[in-house]
């Protein structure tokens, strides 16, 4: 064994050892913030048991009932090298969707071999038990860890001293000083896929923490063509937290340097261990700032949408090279591509849940650029999208996407009986109305809003709370909206290139179709309160909700009519046209341009002289050529004060400071324009012309350099 890497930890705000663990439950449970080669990780199982002691092996000092009661509990198993069977659960389970100690995974059939079970399970998705991610993908029973672990003991115990040693972090053969309970995590590190990446298959590991010790250990799985499982010890390695006269280290540990063997995926060069890991891990121990957000991707199969993610992204990359719009093209297509792997897994695992066949109708609202449309359509769901304003690339994708223009206003007009799911990827204004629209369009229709820009029912959102971010604040919003109008709202957080990622979700109702009635008056009586408008007294009778869509048996539209429904339908075409709260205002057809890019240059140029003349004290500005300046008394203008002119002199180098894509930049517009104190400051330019990136009069000018496009492909 040896120590590949030692960081030294200064804790100023004495969060040790706390932080140090909270940074392995990153490292545990999401990877792939660390190590980009990987999808992510699913916890198929935990368990909190005893060291690993002589006992273990066969040598119990405990004799009579207690030995009796020990063996009862300990599952049948083989030897490590003969393998291991499969054995019943002797503890709680736990899967990455917080699940309790009562929801334990499905039962591997008796002599079912568990390579075609774990084959199977991996090609056909195993459904498992609905809204529960850590069991849908049924690649291995988490009775397994009982097994493994166990004979993981026995052989510790009875002929591995050097490899004990290395987990209690102790001479080889000594025991620990006082008993120590490890917490044993069994858990799938899943890597991407895709052609730069060969090693496309799960791998299973064993994660040992002691927290008495301060040591976290990675026992990685490998399987045999008969189907036997053991540890790998060439891969084996360990983080170790330490202190030394109260300064802390975190360090790597290899079990068999030696050995090592790196795929470049899951199992990392020492390296970037020692480099990249390891620096993360101590960075992370310090921080005391907590997400206040779920893990990503944690409400659907990590493997599936890495497999489906990839082939869409193959599939429609073309899109980058003929982007029409002025937006950036890789951002939006890719971001686009991510939303639809995660609503096709979504609406895939909603299929088998609820035993549909038929794939998910849906209608975007504010669709934008209409590319999730596109993708979406494409893959065999029916919908459309709908946007106030036409795009350019709209003609590109064919007349099977269907995309609309027109405004959405809030009323019964705009309601989607017909409709699964509405969805509201950044729709701005109408992002607190989907839900609301949702619940009235039908009781089995649901949605899905990623919610990008703050607005409220009738404007901008104002923020209510100081001790939240105001993202954190309008996520709650958006769940509060769902939750008053009859949602069970569960909250995701997508993998795309924004900062705004975090997606709500209503698939189901908080009651039964015969209780529409009154819960529209709820939902009425919410939105009014968010207007301003006070609730009702109690005892008074509320306002009269305005007339919805009819509600079918089981909450479809086609079906007998329930008694609210029928009673509202009478007055639903007096209504239409009513919103169901005044002030609300659809986007303009036409975008406004709200900053100075288009006011005229001349008068730009005016505002700079005057700002710059009241900075000098009044001393006039140049009109010609500037004069010879002292480079001692040059005049910065209002010193006293908080504003004055910068003097470049006191800034560093340009090159120094910046990546090399803005030196790119900045090396390509050198020399292309005049330079504004030399043609205006009284004392001309404070650096010389070699200095100094902009032209000291007209000889110096150079022309622009033209910047290169990508070649589009038709």
């Amino acid at each position: 064994m040896a120590e590949v890497g030692r960081v030294a930890v200064r804790d100023p705000g004495a969060l040790l050892p706390g932080g140090f663990w909270a940074a392995v439950a990153v490292w545990l449970e999401r990877p792939q913030v660390a190590n980009k080669r990987l999808c992510g990780v699913r916890l198929d199982a935990r368990r909190s048991v005893g060291f690993p002691r002589a006992e273990a092996c066969g040598h119990s000092p405990i004799t009579g009932p207690q030995q009796e009661e020990r063996a009862a509990a300990r599952p049948c198993l083989r030897s490590l090298s003969g393998g291991l069977g499969p054995g019943p659960s002797t503890g709680p389970e736990l899967g990455t969707a917080g699940r309790g100690p009562e929801e334990s995974q499905p039962r591997r059939p008796q002599g079912e071999d568990p390579r075609e079970a774990a084959a199977a399970a991996q090609l056909a998705g195993c459904p498992g038990q609905p809204g529960k991610a850590g069991v849908r993908e049924g690649d291995f029973p988490a009775s397994d860890l009982d097994s493994l672990w166990d004979a993981f003991s026995r052989s510790l115990a009875g002929g591995n001293p050097e490899m004990l040693a290395f987990l209690t972090g102790s001479r080889a053969g000594s025991q620990p000083e006082a008993p120590s309970e490890l917490d044993v995590v069994l858990r799938t590190v899943i890597p991407k896929t895709g052609p730069h990446c060969p090693l496309a298959a799960p791998r299973r590991e064993i994660v040992v923490q002691d927290v008495l010790n301060g040591t976290v250990t990675f026992l990685p799985l490998e399987e045999d063509d008969r189907g036997n499982v053991k540890v790998e010890m060439s891969n084996v390695y360990q983080v170790r937290l330490s202190q030394s006269q109260e300064e802390w280290f975190i360090s790597i540990l290899i079990f068999c340097p030696e050995k090592w063997h790196s795929d470049g995926i899951v199992y990392p060069k020492p390296a970037w261990l020692v480099e990249e890991l390891l620096a993360r891990l101590a960075r992370w121990s310090v921080e005391s700032k907590r997400s206040g957000f779920k893990s990503t991707l944690s409400l659907i199969s990590i493997i599936k949408y890495s497999k489906t993610y990839q082939m869409l992204k193959e599939k429609y990359k073309d899109m980058v090279k003929v982007w029409p719009e002025v937006t950036d093209p890789e951002k939006f297509v890719y971001e686009d591509v991510a939303i639809a792997a995660y609503l096709l897994i979504l609406w895939e695992e909603e299929r088998a849940e609820r035993g549909l066949m038929a794939k998910q109708s849906f209608v975007d609202l504010g669709c934008g650029n209409g590319l999730l449309v596109h993708i979406l359509s494409t893959e065999g769901h029916p919908g459309r999208g709908i946007d106030v304003r036409r795009r350019k690339i709209w003609d590109m994708y064919g007349p099977q996407t269907c995309l609309e223009e027109g405004a959405i206003t809030p009323n019964d007009k705009n309601l989607f009986p017909h409709v699964d799911w509405l969805i509201g990827n950044h729709s701005d204004e109408l992002t607190p109305w989907i839900p609301v629209i949702a619940a009235r369009s039908s009781y089995g229709c649901r949605f899905f809003v990623l919610p990008c820009c703050f607005f409220g029912f009738t404007g901008k959102y104002s923020r209510r709370q100081s001790r939240k971010t105001q993202y954190r604040e309008y996520l709650d919003f958006i769940k509060e909206v769902g939750l008053a109008c009859g949602f069970h709202v569960e909250e995701d957080c997508l993998r795309i290139p924004s900062t705004k990622r975090v997606c709500l979700i209503g698939k189901s109702r908080t009651y039964s179709p015969a209780g529409e009635g009154s819960m529209d008056e709820q939902r009425t009586q919410y939105i009014n309160s968010r207007r301003g408008r006070p609730m009702s007294p109690p005892g008074e009778a509320p306002a009269p909700p305005p007339p919805r869509a009819a509600l079918g048996r089981a909450g479809h539209p086609d079906g007998p009519q329930a008694p609210d429904a029928e009673a509202a339908k009478g007055g639903a075409e007096a209504r239409a046209n009513q919103l169901w709260l005044s002030g609300f205002q659809p986007r303009e057809k036409a975008e406004r341009v709200r900053n100075c890019a288009t006011l005229p240059r001349d008068f730009i140029d005016q505002v700079v002289l005057q700002v710059a003349h009241l900075l000098l004290d009044g001393e006039q500005l140049n009109t010609g050529s500037a004069p010879s300046s002292s480079s001692k008394a040059w005049n910065r203008g209002v010193l006293n004060g908080s504003v004055h002119i910068r003097d470049w002199r006191e800034e560093k180098p340009h090159r120094q400071q910046c990546p090399e894509a803005k030196r790119r930049l900045f090396s390509e517009a050198f020399k292309t324009r005049i330079c504004w104190f030399f043609s205006h400051h009284p004392d001309g330019c404070v650096l010389p012309s070699d200095g100094c990136p902009f032209a000291h009069g007209p000889a110096e000018l150079r022309p622009p350099q033209t910047p290169k496009r990508q070649k589009q492909v038709l």
